[in-house]
C-alpha cells in the first residue's frame, strides 16, 4: 500500500525532483532531455575528407517551389525607378536640381543663382508676352561667298548640318512682339548656331529689323550671345560690324531707344560693334563678356588676370554696362524702361505742339 501511494504524485507543491525520484523502478528523465538525445548528432568531418570533397555538388538538392501561379519578380534597377532627365546637375555648384523646378525658374539654379544658356526661342518666351512674337526674315539662309573649306568639310556642308541640328536658318532670330502690352522689336542670338557668330545673313537680318522698327516707330531690344565674327566668311563677316552700327545710329537719330542685353557669352566683333552702342546696356549675372577670351589675353600679355575679370559684374564696376539684371527681373526692368520712353516721347510731343501753337 505504501508503494502504491508513493507512485501517486502529490497534487501541488511537489517539485520536479521529488516526482522523478518517487519511482521505485528508477528515475524518469525529463522530456526535453529525452528529445535532445533522440536527435542525431551531426557527424564530424575530418579536414582530409572535407578537402577531398571540396568543389563537389551534393547529389540531391532541396528547394521550396512557389505555390500556385506565383512567379519570381525580377529585381528592379535604378534606371527603371528614376527616369532620365528627372534631375539636372548645376554646372556651377554641382547640386542636383529637379527638372520641373529648373524649367519653372527659367533655367536658373535656385541654389546658387547660376544662369544657364537659353536658345533663341526660349529667350523670346522669357521676354515677350505669350504668343505675341511674329518672326520676320526667317527664310534667309547664308551662302558661301568664299568657297571656304577646312581639312574635313566645306562651309556649305557645315551650315547644312548646323541647320539640321538646331532647326535654325541663322544664328539670329528677329521679329516683333509685345512686352506687357507695349510693342517691341526683338533680335535674339542663339549660341548653338556656330557659336552665334555674325555673318552676312546675320547682319542683313539685323539691319532689316532696324529698318522696320523705324517704320513702325517702336523701340528695339537686341539680346547678344556670340563668339564674334564668322571666320568662314572672312571680310564679308567683318563688314557687318560697320553695317549694323550704322543702322543703329539711324535708330538713335530717329529718337527710338535701343536696349542691348548681353548674355553668356558675348565676345569678339559683336560686343565690339552694335552691342555696345545702345542707349541702355544690360547684362545677366556671371556672363562672360569681352573682346578676346581670358586665355588669349593671358597668352599675349603674359600676365595673370584679376579674379572675376570679363564678367558682367566686372563690367558694371568699370562702367561698361548700366545694370546687371537677374533673368526673373528682365521683363519688369525692360518694361519700366519702355514706359519711361513712352513718357519722354509724350512730353516731347507736347512741347512740339506748344511751340507750334506759339508760332
Amino acid at each position: 500500500m505504501e508503494k502504491l501511494f508513493k507512485r501517486i504524485p502529490r497534487v501541488g507543491g511537489e517539485s520536479e525532483k521529488e516526482r522523478l525520484e518517487g519511482s521505485s523502478e528508477g528515475t524518469i528523465e525529463p522530456q526535453h532531455k529525452a528529445q535532445a538525445e533522440s536527435v542525431e548528432k551531426t557527424p564530424e568531418i575530418s579536414p582530409e575528407k572535407a578537402k577531398k570533397h571540396e568543389g563537389h555538388t551534393p547529389k540531391f538538392s532541396w528547394s521550396i517551389k512557389p505555390q500556385g501561379d506565383q512567379k519570381a519578380k525580377p529585381a528592379r534597377s535604378g534606371k527603371d525607378e528614376i527616369p532620365d532627365g528627372l534631375w539636372i546637375k548645376c554646372a556651377h555648384c554641382k547640386e542636383l536640381i529637379y527638372s520641373k523646378e529648373f524649367e519653372n525658374n527659367k533655367k536658373v539654379c535656385p541654389k546658387c543663382g547660376f544662369h544657364f544658356r537659353l536658345g533663341a526661342y526660349e529667350r523670346v518666351n522669357v521676354i515677350l508676352d505669350e504668343s505675341s512674337f511674329e518672326e520676320i526674315n526667317a527664310n534667309l539662309v547664308t551662302g558661301d561667298p568664299l568657297n571656304f573649306t577646312t581639312s574635313t568639310e566645306t562651309y556649305q556642308v557645315k551650315s547644312d548640318q548646323t541647320r539640321a541640328k538646331t532647326g535654325l536658318n541663322e544664328a539670329i532670330v528677329t521679329g516683333f512682339g509685345t512686352l506687357e502690352g507695349m510693342p517691341l522689336a526683338l533680335a535674339v542670338c542663339d549660341f548653338n548656331y556656330l557659336g552665334g557668330s555674325m555673318g552676312s545673313v546675320y547682319g542683313e537680318k539685323l539691319v532689316r529689323l532696324v529698318e522696320q522698327a523705324l517704320e513702325r516707330r517702336v523701340p528695339l531690344l537686341a539680346v547678344s550671345a556670340s563668339g564674334g565674327a564668322r571666320m568662314h566668311e572672312g571680310m564679308f563677316s567683318l563688314m557687318q560690324m560697320a553695317k549694323t552700327t550704322a543702322a543703329f545710329a539711324c535708330l538713335g537719330e530717329a529718337g527710338l531707344p535701343f536696349i542691348s542685353l548681353l548674355v553668356d557669352p558675348c565676345t569678339g566683333g559683336v560686343i565690339a560693334s552694335y552691342a555696345s552702342v545702345a542707349d541702355v546696356i544690360l547684362a545677366e549675372p556671371g556672363a562672360l563678356l569681352g573682346f578676346a577670351g581670358p586665355r588669349v589675353i593671358e597668352q599675349v600679355t603674359k600676365q595673370k588676370l584679376p579674379p572675376g575679370f570679363q564678367t558682367s559684374e566686372f563690367f558694371l564696376e568699370h562702367g561698361m554696362v548700366d545694370q546687371v539684371v537677374n533673368r526673373k527681373e528682365l521683363r519688369p526692368v525692360i518694361a519700366k524702361l519702355l514706359r519711361l520712353y513712352e513718357t519722354v516721347v509724350a512730353q516731347n510731343e507736347a512741347r512740339e505742339r506748344e511751340v507750334s501753337y506759339a508760332g
